[in-house]
């Protein structure tokens, strides 16, 4: 594919493929601006520039400032050692089999946990929540009964909670709705927010994840264990090697 060149600065070339290679380098939510002809005409004219800001800069001689120099020195130290670092990690690997062991011997450590559904109405008093529990055991749907009466904005679902796990409601709300048959509707439960009345429309027990569902999870956490301890081993040999002192 022809790599069409879009500008020349002082003999340097701006092409198709430099233009996309800095779009790139910029974030997910610029890139599709930088996608459009508008965006890409805007990010050459940027590119352009930067040409020939350094040409303007070898030109006045800034190659032997001493801030420029100086900076050049600190990026050539960060770019030896991160490229000795990507080197050192890159010859840590995890086997498949090696995951597929951790995960037999794991297994109880991963669980997707017990989730129920549930809806629930929200008003200030007990009083107030035992009056609409009346009104529901008369015939009232507790759907039709969230939306009259529950002060949470849930009532526009007809107090649908959607799917929750433990842990993600304060303690009394969740004990009560964890403890609830299907469908069937709890006294009024006292929380720092008021009283409740909830109903539980399904019930999900825990059950375990399978091994598809893991793997990455799992090599990826073995392979940051496994550079973690590699770096601090090659870090521990090092300071044997080179002088190390530490001011008091």
């Amino acid at each position: 594919m022809e790599n069409k060149v879009l500008a020349t600065v002082n003999g340097a070339q701006i092409t198709e493929k430099d233009l996309e290679e800095a779009i790139m380098r910029f974030p997910n939510d610029r890139r599709g601006y930088l996608n459009t002809d508008n965006g890409k005409k805007q990010l050459l004219e940027e590119m352009i520039a930067f040409e020939l800001i350094y040409n303007y800069a070898k030109e006045s001689g800034f190659e032997n400032d001493e801030s420029y120099i100086g900076n050049l020195e600190t990026a050539k130290k960060e770019i030896l050692t991160q490229t000795a670092i990507s080197k050192l990690m890159s010859e840590v690997n995890v086997k498949d089999s090696e995951v597929e062991d951790y995960y037999k011997v794991n297994k109880d450590k991963f669980v997707n946990p017990e989730s129920v559904v549930a809806r629930h109405i929200l008003v200030e008093t007990k009083e107030k929540a035992n009056d609409v529990l009346k009104e529901i055991n008369e015939g009232m749907s507790f759907e039709e009964a969230a939306k009259k009466y529950s002060s949470c904005p849930s009532k526009a679902q007809g107090g649908n909670l959607g799917q929750f796990t433990r842990g993600q409601m304060v303690p009394e709300f969740e004990e009560a709705a964890f403890s609830l048959g299907i469908n069937v509707i709890s006294e009024p439960v006292k929380t720092q927010f008021g009283y409740h009345l909830i109903k539980v429309e399904r019930k999900t027990e825990a059950s375990p994840k399978s091994y598809e569902q893991v793997k990455n999870t799992i090599k990826n956490n073995l392979l940051q264990q496994r550079q973690s301890y590699k770096y601090n081993e090659l870090n521990k040999q090092l300071k044997e090697k080179y002088t190390v002192e530490y001011e008091k």
